[in-house]
């Protein structure tokens, strides 16, 4: 679908370009939702069920279906109105624009600039100690980083989709390798029984149900982020087929991933040390997991993984969450050149340079730990 843009240079119709295709569209949501968090996330649903491993893989499995009901529901509205803008086109059809504008304007002045200055320093976290950089000297080396991946997302969809494939498979190759290789070296054979779980709810006067329903929402962490392939709906080579095969395709491979990754960390070590290290704080199991299987080179491993998950991530959101200020300029309902697309590579390059300027002011103004919790209050309010 044509869209009225205004450009600098004439005010010819400029269309966005349809460059990515189901695998582009799996990626992005892969990139986004697949973080550090995989390797931790489980301690928090095993804490939940009372350390039943079975009870926590269940969990695993039932995050993973709602979010895939959910993903059915977004692939069902994104073939019908393949637009960019995702969600706040659909709340605009379904309520009314001014609730379609509340929430993309809190994305655009929080939640959006918020998640990539807090993956940004995230990031630059990682290195701080391998390089001994100053608290400073983390924000300018992130300012420096949303720069650079901006720049590159204003030359063309296209190259930042291929940015995002290469990180995606690169992020999965030692996810891989520490899976692999805990499934078939691992030793331990796993209680999966549910009968601890009836106990330890006796005990605490609550309801298996109730544990149940916690460990679910603290496996939806894990799985947030595979809304944000709708925003780009419209740069999509044919949304129709494809988005709803992205979704379905990323969403279930993720749920698969998730809890077998879960079950090798049960297979490599024994249920009495999960429940030491968990009481111990140290919640990072797939850490703990890949440092028993390779030792020194384990270490190395979690540490690519997140670094290249990290970068995924904030390369996934700079893609998508401009779309979504720039369907409402063209709508009308926001700053009129926001809906301007550069002639040349059909990027909402006004929509890019806003989200940077201010996710640059959040990162010198603001800590990782104030940007988590900014960008978690807004996500209150309208998710």
């Amino acid at each position: 679908m044509k869209k009225e843009t205004i450009n600098d240079l004439t005010t010819e119709k400029t269309e966005l370009k349809r460059e990515i295709g189901a695998f582009g569209g799996v990626s992005i949501i892969a990139g986004i939702m697949i973080g550090s968090g995989i390797f931790y996330l489980g301690a928090y649903v095993l804490q939940r069920v009372g350390m039943n491993s079975g009870l926590a893989l269940l969990c695993w499995i039932i995050g993973g279906v709602i979010s895939l009901f959910g993903g059915l529901a977004y692939a069902e509205m994104g073939a019908a109105m393949p637009q960019s803008g995702g969600r706040v086109v659909y709340l605009n059809e379904a309520y009314h624009p001014i609730v379609g504008f509340m929430n993309g304007f809190v994305d655009w002045l929080i939640a959006g600039p918020g998640s990539v200055a807090a993956l940004a320093l995230a990031l630059m976290g990682v290195f701080q100690p391998i390089f001994h950089l100053s608290d400073f000297g983390c924000k300018i080396a992130a300012v420096v980083l949303i720069f650079g991946i901006t720049a590159y997302n204003m030359v063309g969809v296209k190259l930042a989709s291929m940015v995002q494939n290469v990180s995606m498979i690169a992020k999965m190759v030692p996810v891989a390798i520490i899976l692999l290789a805990a499934l078939f070296i691992g030793h331990v054979t796993p209680d999966l029984s549910f009968g601890s779980a009836s106990v330890y709810a006796a005990e605490n006067n609550t309801s298996v149900f109730s544990m149940i329903a916690l460990a679910v929402v603290a496996s939806l962490w894990a799985y947030e982020g595979w809304t944000n392939l709708n925003p780009v709906a419209e740069e999509m080579k044919n949304p129709g087929r494809d988005l709803p095969r992205a979704l379905i395709i990323g969403i279930a491979s993720i749920t698969v991933l998730y809890a077998l990754f879960n079950f090798a960390i049960y297979k490599v070590l024994p249920h009495d040390q999960v429940v030491s290290l968990i009481e111990n704080d140290d919640l990072y199991l797939g850490t703990t997991v890949a440092k028993t299987l390779f030792g020194g080179a384990g270490g190395g491993l979690i540490l690519a993984t997140q670094l290249i998950a990290i970068f995924g991530s904030l390369n996934g959101m700079i893609i998508a969450f401009p779309r979504y200020y720039y369907e409402m300029a063209v709508d009308g309902h926001f700053f009129k050149n926001h809906a301007h697309l550069s002639k040349k590579y059909a990027v909402p390059q006004n929509a890019l340079i806003s989200q940077a300027v201010i996710s640059i002011i959040l990162v010198l103004l603001r800590d990782l730990d104030q940007l988590t919790s900014l960008v978690v209050f807004a996500g209150m309010v309208y998710n």
